[in-house]
């Protein structure tokens, strides 16, 4: 026995529902580039702020640098960042808070950096201020109505974030750049700032190779159960009519 080692999932019960919006997401990603109708995946990060309450020693030659386990709070903030995978473009805001009006004005933000695009649709996922009331309660009724028919939202399943391929991105932030003590918001935006602006320079852009066929290979039982689940519940109907 090895009671020490574990794995993980992050997959919830499939259901019917869950495996529509997988599908809907996945066939999103497989449509060619189109200027007037972007895709983006938007996402928010928490980051903890935090500093060093004694000064670490620095690396030398053949030794590492050293810091001490003692750590101060600083309080918090939040990267609000998106990526459009085909083009490699990408946007981002630092916020000490994520409401809806933050939301509401990052969008607004966003929209403005498609002027010509007829409708921008954003792979989000289900956070309560992640919804088009966000602009009714941050702008009048004109500029609400407006940017909610620049939009259209397109909602992970639950428990499913790893769809988002903005969360690729956020794995890369967190390994290359925020893997360190950072102990205020300046400073953090500013490696942020600098740290997307140069993989948006090099238009680093993601290789997804999840496809509707790959999850329908890969979770062909899960489909067979719900399909025989309502097969089933049908059936039922049928009997009792």
């Amino acid at each position: 026995m090895q009671p020490h080692r574990k794995k993980q999932w992050c997959i919830r019960a499939l259901t019917a529902g869950f495996i529509a919006r997988m599908e809907i997401i996945l066939r999103l990603y497989l449509l060619p580039y189109n200027p007037l109708k972007p895709i983006v995946c938007y996402d928010e990060r928490p980051c903890f702020l935090i500093g060093d309450t004694v000064e670490g020693l620095a690396m030398k030659s053949g030794q590492v640098a050293k810091e001490h386990y003692a750590y101060s709070k600083h309080g918090s903030c939040c990267v609000l960042a998106m990526i459009e995978p085909l083009t490699g473009k990408r946007y981002l805001n630092i916020r000490r808070k994520r409401r809806k009006k933050e939301f509401a004005l990052y969008m607004q933000k966003l929209a403005a950096l498609y002027p010509d695009a007829e409708v921008i649709t954003v792979v989000l996922d289900n956070l309560n201020t992640h919804n088009f009331s966000a602009f009714y309660e941050t702008f009048d009724a004109e500029e609400a109505a407006r940017l909610t028919d620049r939009f259209n939202f397109v909602y992970t399943p639950k428990s499913a974030s790893w769809l988002n391929m903005i969360e690729i991105e956020f794995s890369a932030l967190s390994r290359q750049c925020l893997n360190r003590r950072i102990s205020s918001i300046g400073e953090l935006s500013n490696e942020v700032i600098a740290y997307f602006k140069q993989r948006s320079d090099k238009s680093v852009k993601i290789v997804w190779e999840f496809s509707r066929q790959t999850a329908r290979q890969k979770l062909n039982r899960r489909y067979t159960q719900v399909n025989r689940k309502i097969k089933n519940l049908n059936l039922i109907k049928l009997q009792c009519n």
